[in-house]
């Protein structure tokens, strides 16, 4: 649902998220994306909705004129896993991402409810292993990586990727 607030600010139900992309929601988006201005999107923590924020990711950076493939496979990339992350390891009930362009970068920022049983931070992996290198693929792929703690408990991710690869 779209609201009238600066930016393009979507909330997604989990009937939206199962349903997509055959809802209004999805229609209205892919029809009118609101062009210029920041982006964020709340989500319910359901694994279905991480490629669901690629896609409003590749939408917003369309709109954004984002046009260098580094750049925009290292927002994509990090899109989907800080909230892989969120989705995983947080007690979260909805999880908010959000998109911006400053100058020569952009920003993703994700945001959870907290409930995160220790702080996620980015460590080699043995190769053998399926998980646990998402964050040292994200740090590498960004000029910045960073985190806040909210004053809700909750916690956000972000990272600032440079529009020139």
């Amino acid at each position: 649902m779209l609201s009238t607030r600066p930016g393009a600010q979507i909330t997604l139900s989990p009937r939206e998220i199962e349903q997509w992309p055959r809802t209004a929601s999805a229609r209205a988006l892919a029809d009118d994306w609101p062009t210029r201005q920041p982006a964020s999107f709340r989500v319910p923590t359901l694994e279905r909705a991480v490629p669901i924020c690629r896609h409003l990711a590749r939408l917003w950076m369309d709109s954004e004129d984002i046009t260098d493939e580094s750049a925009r496979c290292a927002g994509l990339l990090v899109i989907s896993e800080l909230m892989t992350n969120a989705i995983i390891h947080t007690n979260s009930v909805s999880i908010t991402g959000r998109l911006r362009k400053t100058g020569g970068w952009f920003f993703v920022e994700v945001q959870d409810e907290g409930g995160a049983v220790s702080v996620p931070y980015p460590r080699r992996s043995d190769y053998s292993n399926e998980y646990g290198r998402g964050l040292l693929l994200v740090a590498r792929s960004v000029q910045a990586l960073g985190t806040r703690l909210e004053t809700d408990g909750g916690r956000t991710f972000w990272a600032r990727i440079s529009l020139t690869g």
